[in-house]
């Protein structure tokens, strides 16, 4: 006999363990984040920052999905701890400019150690990890372009 709820069991809803996982493997992050003073957000900035420094508001929040009222306050927290400095473009200033500090690239070296023990407390091996990543890209990916149409 068919269930016409099946499709809406919460075991068949791929968005529920996705969330979960999201959730708690932030959570995990925080304990690992605080010698860093950084909050997740926080640390996905500035891991942006320690690839392509120099760059502006607008890339970062389109390359980190972030709009610009979460990430507004979040770089002028990052500046305060004196992580960054924003300066106005010169050649457009409505474009902030965001750049490491000293103290914001000196900690890249402190962060080395996070990578390690989130593989350690997630368990995957780093195949399994590519793997499950480019699957969450391709499902991030297929969002983004059915809103496009």
């Amino acid at each position: 006999m068919s269930d016409k709820y099946e499709a809406i069991r919460l075991r068949n809803q791929l968005c529920f363990p996705l969330y979960l996982c999201a959730k708690e493997v932030t959570r995990k992050y925080t304990p690992l984040l605080e010698d860093l003073d950084l909050t997740y957000t926080q640390y996905v900035v500035m891991m942006f920052l320690w690839e392509q420094d120099g760059c502006t508001v607008h890339q970062i929040g389109d390359t980190l999905m972030l709009d610009p009222s979460t990430l507004t306050p979040l770089l002028k927290k990052l500046e305060s701890k004196g992580y960054i400095s924003r300066t106005r473009s010169e050649t457009d200033e409505r474009s902030l400019n965001i750049v490491l500090t000293e103290k914001g690239s000196a900690l890249k070296d402190k962060a080395l150690s996070v990578p390690e023990q989130m593989r350690c407390c997630i368990g995957l091996t780093p195949e399994e990890g590519a793997v499950l990543g480019g699957l969450i890209m391709k499902i991030l990916r297929n969002i983004e372009s059915t809103e496009k149409e």
